[in-house]
């Protein structure tokens, strides 16, 4: 194997491909970077779990194939000046790296075992822009539950039905979900992704109209963006009901400014140290207006805001940090807050189209 390439194109692919490197594992081969030269450089990351596959503008002058451990070889060329890099393949698995006056000589494994990417049949694909993805992740992550006890839990439920796509996260205390209406259908399309893929995807997808097409297998799912494919293992079981899940009635509807909302919860967090996590913040609402309060053993905090209510007064108690998890993703200037009762669930949603909705359960004192 013998190619050039640029410091930068290379840095990129790495980058991509080490979101799916293990970083401790019983198989050093797992924790390696796998190069393929053939027509195209082609970097792979694979950690069982997540595998991420990445071409790389190259100028391949002999064809082979090698696996680097993803560290080292990661830093190896970031610290390399900013110019062509060389690589070239020796005799018992010896890599030979230089960019202008740095040489390095490092060990690699032989690429027979490092684990291919599973197969998935790409008849059938979901077209969407990156920038939808990754919004509507972006929108609902933060709401996946991290208790392994309730492993379905730790990944959101991907749907596309009746021509919208609906993500949803649930962790057992808040719920988020968002849909879009889309042209194509994947027909029958349910699937729960883990939590950490969706993050590293998230990372890799760009804010652009260009599409990112999505393929469904038996229990795999890949997200394919043309230099770049990501497979996943999709997570087993029954996904929680959510349309079932989310109140339709209320007593108390209160119509309030978004930012000026998370503004008052924030302040009213700031006496909350990290150990008193069991002190809430309290809302009280009547005659148009909406106090947010919390005490602690470091103090009080009061804030006034003026709305537009609807129904019963009402207080109520809640996580300050469920609440500002969702109002930061919520891009709409005014939202309606939805109370059942002072011991049920609320529920954000826009004022006008219903395109998204986080339900969150109060805090029982």
């Amino acid at each position: 194997m013998k190619l050039e390439s640029s410091k930068e194109n290379l840095i990129n692919g790495i980058s991509i491909v080490q979101k799916a490197v293990s970083s401790k594992s019983t198989l050093p081969v797992l924790e390696g970077i796998l190069l393929e030269a053939d027509e195209k450089l082609k970097l792979t990351g694979n950690d069982l779990e997540i595998g991420i596959e990445c071409y790389v503008e190259a100028d391949i002058t002999e064809p082979g194939s090698i696996v680097l451990n993803s560290r080292i070889f990661g830093d190896i060329i970031r610290r390399m000046p900013d110019s062509e890099v060389y690589i070239e393949l020796k005799e018992n698995q010896t890599v030979i790296i230089d960019c202008e006056n740095s040489h390095f000589e490092i060990k690699g494994l032989s690429a027979e075992g490092f684990p291919a990417l599973p197969e998935i049949e790409t008849q059938d694909s979901l077209s969407l822009s990156q920038k939808l993805v990754k919004e509507m992740i972006r929108q609902t992550i933060f709401a996946v539950s991290m208790d392994e006890n309730r492993p379905i839990l730790t990944g959101s439920l991907i749907e596309c039905m009746d021509e919208f796509l609906t993500f949803v996260s649930i962790d057992g205390f808040r719920l988020a979900l968002r849909k879009n209406r889309v042209e194509n259908e994947l027909s029958d399309l349910r699937v729960v992704v883990p939590g950490k893929t969706l993050n590293e995807i998230s990372k890799i997808l760009q804010p652009v109209d260009e599409e990112v097409k999505i393929y469904n297998g038996s229990s795999q799912i890949m997200f394919d963006l043309g230099n770049c494919r990501i497979v996943s293992r999709l997570l087993e079981g029954d996904y929680l009901n959510y349309g079932s899940i989310i109140p339709e009635e209320y007593q108390t509807r209160v119509k309030v400014n978004t930012r000026q909302l998370l503004s008052s919860i924030e302040r009213a967090s700031l006496i909350i140290t990290v150990e008193e996590r069991r002190y809430p913040v309290r809302f009280s609402m009547a005659d148009d207006k909406m106090i947010i309060t919390s005490s602690t053993d470091m103090g009080a905090v009061k804030e006034e805001l003026q709305v537009e209510m609807e129904g019963k007064e009402l207080e109520i108690s809640f996580n300050p940090r469920y609440f500002a998890d969702a109002l930061k993703v919520i891009e709409e200037e005014v939202i309606d807050v939805y109370f059942t009762t002072n011991v049920g669930p609320c529920t954000i949603r826009p004022v006008e189209k219903g395109d998204f909705a986080y339900m969150i359960l109060p805090v029982r004192r």
